[in-house]
């Protein structure tokens, strides 16, 4: 294999893979292309996913240990109460004179807190789990392209576990994983109706003004939503809609919410259209007028938002971004866009055309990994397939980019500004990860079989001229042959 045939094959598994391990360039070397669209045609499925729960089965789980904290909390409390109270009796004192009231009330609240605390969250272990099978599945990809578009459309469309941890994993498996490959407006349709995101975006207990819940609640309209699905799901920034527009779109939406799981404990947690929540009669958006009456409203705007041009040129603009450069060669963009509006949005040929085109791969390797791809890229050079879930949701704890946990709508951002900043912070994750497994990796093995020598000659005297393993792993860690793709 030529220099130039591994350099390629290098640069298609930094800029649009998980990064090289083992053996991984001789197996793509001949046609590194080929090999990226390739992996498009396998499954997308995460290994042992079986066992995880589903979404709603996930959140009813929550929200039941809650009610059981929340009377365990109660029940322990009262008793505290009562049991000083009686002592207050014994010694002749008025109810709680002799114990005094602060001390009373103290007691009782910390007998509240120990008791909710010895029913566990069964939200944590869920989480853990889902991040486990979801790196694990990076790490046993042959390249990982699409596992990153399984990313990448999963910050596009992000919610935060932060709010809603218990279905943070099973969202990103049902309605993203299982449309990464497909048409935007399937996945569009599957992430805007999904209970984790109606959650996320406060649509539960949006009601329209004039809906039978509103009226008789006195509740009103939320807006985020309508905003966020046009301004960051599909049309972008300043391309055409006004004020009215997002509202009407969040009219329309109104009654779209999941079933309370304290009121169907089979049902709970899943989607549900509540006629009694939604706004009555038509509505316009964008120029056009839906008459509809009921959640194929809502329906028939996201699938005309789908189709709009602007959300072709804004999906392949974040594309292109994520994956070639932070300011995308616009002739890449205007490709990838064609693409999406001859296909009708089929996402798998967007793929297609970013990786086929020459565009895609004159630039340098000199865009900034995230945290999330530089660790998974370390982990992948040893030729480690499995983690710890707790060090690793920590590590990326560490590294400004917790998993499934972007403080905004707007998702982790992709420019190197917005993490230049936190690259000393790697060093500590680079150390220690380099003292984890300094005794089974070879810092010159990893140049020579794993990247094939096609590192910068400065990286390989660096590490050459080490005072220990531990020190030449990290130094290669931290170079910009793996920081950068």
């Amino acid at each position: 294999m030529s220099n130039s045939a591994k350099a390629d094959a290098v640069l298609a598994l930094h800029r649009f893979g998980a990064g090289p391990r083992p053996g991984s360039i001789a197996v793509i070397g001949s046609d590194p292309r080929g090999a990226l669209i390739a992996e498009l045609d396998r499954p997308l499925g995460l290994s042992a996913a079986a066992s995880l729960p589903p979404s709603a089965k996930a959140y009813r789980t929550v929200a039941d240990a809650n009610a059981r904290r929340t009377a365990r909390a109660k029940q322990a409390q009262q008793a505290k109460k009562q049991q000083m109270a009686s002592a207050d009796q014994a010694q002749g004192q008025p109810e709680g004179q002799a114990q005094g009231y602060a001390q009373e009330k103290d007691a009782a609240e910390m007998a509240a807190r120990q008791a909710a605390d010895a029913i566990p969250d069964p939200g944590r272990p869920m989480y853990l789990q889902e991040a486990k099978l979801r790196t694990e599945a990076a790490l046993a990809a042959e390249i990982g392209f699409a596992e990153r578009l399984v990313w990448f459309w999963s910050n596009h469309f992000c919610i935060s576990a932060n709010k809603i941890q218990s279905m943070s994993g099973a969202y990103e498996r049902e309605a993203v994983r299982a449309n990464a490959l497909g048409r935007f407006v399937d996945l569009l349709l599957a992430v805007e109706g999904h209970p984790a995101m109606l959650f996320y975006l406060d649509n539960l207990e949006s009601m329209g003004a004039n809906s039978t819940a509103g009226i008789n609640r006195n509740r009103g309209l939320n807006e985020n939503i309508a905003r966020e699905i046009m301004e960051l799901h599909t049309l972008g920034v300043r391309t055409g809609y006004a004020q009215d527009d997002v509202i009407s779109f969040a009219n329309v939406m109104t009654g779209w919410t999941l079933v309370p799981p304290g009121a169907d404990p089979q049902h709970g947690g899943e989607f549900t259209f509540n006629p009694r929540l939604h706004e009555p009669g038509g509505q316009t958006v964008l120029g056009k007028r839906y008459e509809q009456d009921d959640v194929e409203q809502g329906r028939a705007v996201l699938r005309d938002l789908a189709a709009h041009p602007a959300t072709a040129t804004h999906v392949a603009t974040k594309l292109a971004r994520h994956f070639v450069a932070d300011e995308p060669p616009p002739v890449l963009v205007e490709q990838m866009a064609k693409s999406f509006r001859d296909t009708e949005g089929d996402l798998k040929q967007v793929a297609i055309a970013m990786v086929s085109s020459d565009e895609a791969w004159r630039a340098p390797p000199s865009k900034l990994k995230r945290p999330s791809e530089w660790v998974v890229g370390m982990v992948r050079a040893i030729g480690i397939t499995q983690v710890d879930p707790v060090l690793y949701t920590g590590g990326q704890q560490l590294l400004g980019e917790p998993l499934w946990r972007p403080s905004a709508p707007t998702g982790y951002p992709d420019d190197e500004a917005s993490w230049i900043d936190g690259v000393g912070r790697r060093l500590d994750v680079a150390n220690n990860f380099a003292e984890r497994v300094s005794g089974m990796a070879d810092p010159q093995a990893i140049i020579e079989d794993v990247f094939a020598s096609q590192i910068a000659s400065e990286v390989k005297q660096a590490v050459g001229r080490a005072e220990s393993r531990q020190q030449a792993l990290a130094l290669l860690f931290m170079s910009a042959d793996f920081q950068r793709r």
